[in-house]
């Protein structure tokens, strides 16, 4: 099945295919290939015709062949789902209302199964066989599968129930309200009247907006991808009907609908360059980055930075690739709408803070010295103040973490910083804790054990000792962490145990590399305790951002308030003034 969900039973069929055309089920995530019809035929019996529904669920028949029962448990959903099926049955229950008595398919001197080919040519189907799915095994504490039960028990079960035929949806698919679908068709057909040509950029935003029930901002790529040329300045009306039918668009849930206006036709997951079109899209039209028009290098950096961050958000896997449930699972849509309805863009704290990207965009290049948009370990160690050890900026180039974008040996990339900046600064996240577990997990076991945090706790040690602070032995630390974290094995600590912690976790980390945040740890003031309660609904991130982003503009500003130095002004017999 696509990612539509039927209005009721019916099932829009894809344009160009001729005869019935079935949904294609949806694949469960990691599952093998599909099944051949072949193997339903052997499994089924050696006679070469396969059994029908009702002989076929006899006692011990489906522990003799669970596959195949499954199948066609998969088929009968989908053959009922067809308009051609709908017809029949809805005929049905009309007779059974009326008391006629019910007419069924004739039949021969040999019972014929409801899905032989001949049965199927007088329900007025295609023979071909739809694709299939391989079904997950049911737990053996599941309720028993409502589809069990042969198919005249399921029509006379639904002729008691009335008029009204529930719906059927697929696994994994949620119905929209029929009165939500009714709604977006009345809109979509004013839009149609009114733009019977082309849709150009403003009748494409309220495609999106009134039709779609979307973010604005997601016109920009739908536009770009159904635009015929890039010199065009409207998409083909017959285009864009043609692609929200293929899509069944009208009927799809916000994050499915999402996911097929950002990727590239024939392929199930979005890359970065899959929100290039959107990202141009909200720099060129909303009003919270209209500054960086003069400025297109920038925009560029900008649009960039917004990409890495989404990706390192949603992007579980770390393979550079997002798929429907990421997207469905994560917070972009909710950002969108927020980037909507905000003039400001620095109140969209999630992906699109431009303050945020003003942060990690001047960190980035105080510490490329020469400018070459790539990071050594000598310039990695100089962030914020030589705070980290020499270990652990060994093992992010070593690619412990993540592998690294660029393709220049021991040279980070700008995306690479993004995801280290974000992880250093916020080490509360899944994917933060993720960066550095895998950072101090030298063996790769899945288990920090105490070798490995002495390793890299015998640095800081010696920088303690260097700078002279009072140092703190490791089996201190060892039992202060076994106290905050409280492993479930003792001596050792796994994520799940940094992940029932979280806001211990980063204390965890910081005092095996970061020797600033640990001595500000354990040194901190009550003023530094009050303010992290004051804001205790922003993110660490977040709160780090804001406070860096007004000392560089404090910065920023002084130097422009700086005078040029004037030479008449003192002279040499003059003393200075301070």
């Amino acid at each position: 099945m696509r990612d539509g969900h039927p209005e009721g039973l019916h099932v829009n069929t894809a344009p160009g295919r001729s005869g019935a055309s079935f949904p294609e089920p949806a694949q469960p995530s990691g599952s093998d290939d599909v099944h051949s019809p072949a193997g339903l035929t052997s499994a089924a019996g050696s006679s070469g015709s396969p059994p029908g529904r009702q002989s076929f669920f006899a006692d011990g028949a489906h522990a003799r062949f669970p596959c195949s029962k499954l199948k066609l448990d998969n088929l009968f959903l989908q053959w009922l789902s067809t308009p051609d099926s709908q017809k029949l049955v809805l005929g049905l229950l009309e007779e059974a209302k009326n008391g006629r008595p019910l007419h069924g398919p004739p039949s021969s001197a040999g019972a014929i199964s409801p899905l032989s080919p001949s049965s199927a040519q007088v329900l007025g189907l295609s023979t071909a066989t739809p694709p299939l799915s391989p079904s997950k095994p049911r737990s053996p504490h599941s309720p028993p599968s409502p589809l069990r039960r042969s198919g005249q028990s399921l029509l006379h079960q639904q002729a008691s129930t009335g008029d009204h035929i529930p719906p059927f949806y697929f696994p994994g698919t949620k119905p929209v309200p029929e009165d939500v679908v009714r709604t977006a068709h009345e809109s979509l057909q004013q839009l149609l009247a009114a733009n019977p040509t082309g849709f150009a950029v403003a009748a494409t935003k309220e495609l999106i907006t009134q039709v779609l029930r979307l973010p604005s901002f997601l016109a920009y790529p739908l536009f770009y991808k159904l635009l015929d040329s890039q010199e065009d300045k409207a998409v083909p009306t017959e285009k864009l009907k043609l692609w929200l039918d293929h899509h069944s668009a009208l009927t799809q849930d916000a994050a499915t609908c999402t996911f097929d206006i950002l990727r590239k036709e024939g392929v199930n997951y979005l890359s970065h360059d899959d929100f290039k079109s959107m990202l141009a899209g909200i720099l060129l039209s909303h009003p919270g980055l209209e500054f960086l028009t003069d400025t297109p290098e920038f925009q560029d950096r900008y649009a960039e930075t917004v990409i890495y961050r989404i990706f390192y958000n949603l992007d579980k896997t770390g393979s550079g690739r997002l798929t429907r449930r990421e997207i469905k699972r994560g917070d972009l849509l909710e950002a969108l709408g927020q980037l909507d309805r905000e003039d400001d863009i620095n109140k969209v704290l999630k992906y699109f803070s431009y303050e945020h990207f003003y942060v990690i965009y001047c960190k980035f290049w105080e510490l490329d010295s020469d400018h070459d948009f790539l990071i050594s370990r000598e310039d990695l160690m100089r962030y914020s103040t030589h705070s980290l050890t020499y270990r652990v900026v060994d093992r992010i180039f070593n690619q412990a973490p993540r592998r690294l974008s660029t393709k220049v040996p021991d040279r980070m990339g700008y995306e690479d910083f993004v995801w280290f900046m974000l992880s250093e600064e916020d080490k509360s996240t899944d994917v933060s804790l993720e960066y550095w577990f895998r950072c101090i997990d030298l063996d790769f076991d899945g288990v920090l054990r105490s070798n490995e945090l002495l390793f890299f706790y015998e640095e800081q040690l010696h920088r303690m000792e260097c700078l002279n602070q009072e140092p703190v032995l490791f089996e201190d630390i060892l039992c202060q962490m076994h106290d905050m974290l409280a492993p479930e094995k003792e001596g050792t600590f796994t994520l799940r145990d940094l992940k029932r912690h979280r806001p211990l976790a980063g204390i965890f980390f910081n005092a095996l590399f970061n020797l600033h945040k640990f001595i500000a740890f354990e040194t901190r003031d009550p003023f530094t305790i009050r303010q992290e309660r004051e804001n205790a609904g922003q993110s660490e991130w977040e709160r780090f951002a804001s406070t860096e982003y007004i000392r560089l503009a404090m910065e920023e500003e002084g130097e422009e308030e700086q005078p040029e130095p004037n030479n008449d002004v003192w002279d040499s017999a003059t003393e200075a003034p301070f």
